[in-house]
């Protein structure tokens, strides 16, 4: 909901700042920060490493909330959904901000479920770094591996942060371990704390060589010499950051040769090297239940961190590159849209170039309809908060867009640019869903239209072929939450049903068949008669010439050739063999467009019928009965019969299968797969788990991500993607036959 705080006042209140200067905050005025004062990052990690609690943290050692909320207390800033309350943990990526020693941070909360990873992946667009959230008691975890695979396809440095130090079942140096293991030396420690557990107060700074202590209730820190007991051990540390930074500039590596040591200065540059060339992962120590660690974590952050300046110019779709220049041309990307009740549609943008204000007209260039920005607002979560100005490399959010969404680019209008599209994930579970009343089908599609919109994982079809409305999602998670929205924000009573296979048909060998249509009524009767061939496609064989069918040759003689990709996958060749005008060659495409009706209702289980090579050589007409009609069900029928003589066979759909799991889950997980009909293709391990590869059956994978949850204790992760269409099994050919022989007598 929009904050009434966005035009109002704020009491009065009285809070240090990170300098330790008390401030009376009455009005939340914010200044228009430029864009080498600005920084982005996704904050990511498995589900309750503390993110929500650490952005939290953030925003109020920034000023920018009075009061620290809490997830158990569901009122957090970040998540302020009604699900997300239900569910104690986020569903949806939250937009945040603060203010920090004159930058402002920009931040977006990432969901930490993998079946919410979409809202990941629209934050990693306009986000400039990352920070990875580490559970300290858990280490490096999957959730860890998933979401830094992504960071790692996308490019974007990270920042360790080891969370939760004043746990009871803290382990740190086996939290360090674990991410040695993952990342080798990239990771490098800047901080370690000096006594982890439910007395956690203080960490040692390797950089800055102090120790930062903390009072009982958080907040600033109390900046000291490093007791003696530790000066040896952060000595040691500080050496293999010196040598670390030097790595990454040669003129670095000189000075660390000549004099042995980097001053601060040097180390700070080098780690920025390191850090934008993801070559450093530093790790800090933060306890963001107890707010400490904070305003260090934050100033190195603001100090070390990348300005938008700072990372490779974007690149449009038509391959020109776009600096992050406050005074070029203003243009913006839309990364996220989402709908709330009494707001309407927000849509959540980063600046990509130039400056906007508040009034100012774009132009949308997908749908090249005028846009203005009739409010710019600075996003806290659930707080949003009017600014007249931004400029590029800045994230924020404007509403009453007419005609604007994600992935959409707005330019000024002499200026016609485009963003490439955010590329989302394939889904990895599918199920069919109806309303309850036939009243509400309409008012269903435009809700699941709207719910596609808000999250692009989420993806719609209705199956002409399965006459069902398939939704398909990330997990039984995803689409759950996906019925929860229907049920109760749009009010549809919804139910799930199992989604039918979308198999497919065709044929093995050569067969040949005839059918003669006739039919006689008073007056024009009906009259057609066709002859023809049909046998595989399999796109490596000479043109038709001869034919053996049923022990006789048959030869042919081409006279036309037309090939049709199917939009369900395969082709149909279509040869006119016809010799003498047995039937004329008008009524040609009549004959196609039956067999292609065929096709689309396949013999066998009405299924899409694919590959396939037909010749019509022969047949009869009538001067006066044979029209269009007449030849299109001689076409149809004459290749059903035709097909049921061909070794017709049924296919369905394989599919790619990537399993990532834990080793010590390896063996039930490869059990259950091969329970499901999988075709082991590979094992390897990566990063202290094991990854399988497999060629699965999509009838087999039905609710495999529960299952897999199941088995793993949440631990393990998979991918999916069409692979190819592969014949059935002979017994569960049978089976689908007889089912559908039993379907059409009931109908």
């Amino acid at each position: 909901m929009l904050s009434s705080s966005i035009c109002q006042f704020r009491p009065a209140f009285l809070r240090k700042n990170f300098k330790g200067e008390t401030k009376i905050f009455n009005i939340y005025i914010m200044k228009t920060y430029q864009t080498d004062q600005l920084r982005n990052i996704v904050i990511a990690g498995n589900t309750k490493s503390g993110k929500t609690t650490l952005g939290e943290a953030m925003l109020f050692e920034g000023g920018v909330i009075e009061r620290r909320g809490s997830v158990d207390s569901k009122n957090t800033v970040s998540d302020f959904n009604e699900i997300e309350h239900e569910n104690e943990n986020s569903v949806f990526a939250a937009v945040l901000h603060t203010e920090f020693d004159d930058k402002k941070i920009n931040m977006i909360d990432a969901p930490g479920l993998d079946d919410f990873v979409g809202g990941l992946i629209s934050a990693l667009r306009p986000v400039d770094c990352s920070l990875m959230v580490i559970n300290g008691q858990n280490g490096f975890e999957i959730g860890t591996e998933i979401q830094g695979r992504y960071l790692e396809s996308h490019k974007k440095p990270m920042m360790l942060a080891v969370n939760q130090l004043d746990h009871e079942k803290i382990n740190f140096e086996k939290t360090v371990e674990s991410l040695k293991q993952s990342y080798g030396n990239k990771a490098v420690l800047i901080q370690y704390p000096l006594n982890p557990g439910p007395g956690f107060n203080a960490v040692i700074d390797v950089l800055k060589m102090s120790m930062y202590k903390y009072p009982a209730d958080g907040g600033k820190s109390e900046v000291l010499p490093l007791p003696d007991d530790q000066k040896d051990h952060a000595e040691e540390l500080r050496n293999i950051l010196i040598e670390a930074a030097a790595e990454n500039d040669e003129s670095l590596m000189e000075v660390f040769f000549d004099k042995g040591t980097l001053s601060e200065e040097e180390m700070v540059k080098g780690l920025k090297m390191g850090l934008k060339t993801r070559n450093m992962f530093p790790v800090l120590c933060v306890s963001a239940m107890k707010n400490m660690g904070i305003d260090r974590l934050m100033e190195f952050i603001c100090e070390l961190g990348p300005n938008p300046m700072d990372i490779d110019l974007a690149e449009t779709t038509d391959g020109e590159e776009i600096k992050c220049d406050s005074s070029a041309s203003p243009s913006i990307f839309i990364f996220k849209s989402s709908f709330e009740q009494h707001i309407g549609e927000i849509n959540y943008f980063k600046v990509m170039s130039g400056e906007i204000t508040e009034g100012m007209d774009l132009v949308n260039t997908k749908t090249s309809s005028k846009e203005r920005l009739s409010q710019l607002l600075a996003v806290a979560g659930k707080t949003r908060r009017k600014v007249p100005k931004m400029v590029a490399g800045d994230i924020g959010a404007t509403v009453k867009l007419k005609s604007t969404k994600t992935n959409h680019t707005l330019c000024e209008g002499s200026k016609k640019i485009s963003f490439p599209e955010i590329s989302f994930p394939e889904p990895r579970f599918r199920t069919a869903i109806k309303a309850k009343s036939e009243s509400d089908e309409e008012k269903l599609g435009e809700a699941l239209s709207r719910m596609h919109e808000e999250d692009p994982t989420i993806l719609i079809e209705y199956s002409k072929e399965l006459k069902q409305i398939i939704v398909s999602g990330q997990g039984e998670y995803h689409l759950n939450i996906l019925k929860w929205h229907l049920d109760n924000i749009f009010k549809i009573e919804t139910e799930f049903v199992s989604p039918k296979i979308p198999y497919r048909e065709t044929i093995t060998k050569v067969a040949q068949a005839s059918y003669r249509h006739k039919k006689q009524s008073g007056g024009a009767g009906q009259f057609g008669e066709v002859h023809m061939v049909i046998e595989p496609y399999t796109g490596d064989q000479p043109e038709p010439a001869k034919y053996k069918v049923n022990g006789r040759e048959l030869n042919v003689s081409v006279r036309g050739k037309e090939e049709h990709e199917l939009p369900w996958g395969g082709k149909l060749v279509f040869y006119n063999c016809i010799v003498g005008g047995s039937i004329d060659t008008r009524f040609m495409p009549a004959i196609l467009k039956g067999i292609m009706e065929k096709m689309e209702e396949g013999p066998l289980t009405g299924s899409y019928a694919r590959d396939i090579r037909v010749a019509v050589y022969d047949g009869k007409m009538h001067p006066v009965d044979s029209n269009e009609v007449s030849f299109k069900l001689a076409g149809r029928n004459a290749f059903k019969d035709a097909f049921k003589n061909a070794g017709p066979k049924i296919l369905e759909p394989i599919y790619d299968v990537e399993v990532i799991v834990p080793s010590e889950r390896m063996g039930d997980v490869m059990s259950d797969l091969q329970g499901r009909r999988a075709m082991i293709e590979g094992m390897s391990s990566e990063k202290g788990f094991e990854k399988i590869k497999a060629k699965v059956p999509l009838a087999e994978m039905g609710k495999y991500s529960t299952s897999l949850s199941s088995l793993t204790n949440g631990r393990a992760t998979f991918t999916m993607k069409l692979a190819k269409y592969e014949a059935v099994p002979g017994e569960l050919q049978d089976k689908l036959l007889k089912a559908y022989e039993e379907e059409q007598e009931e109908e």
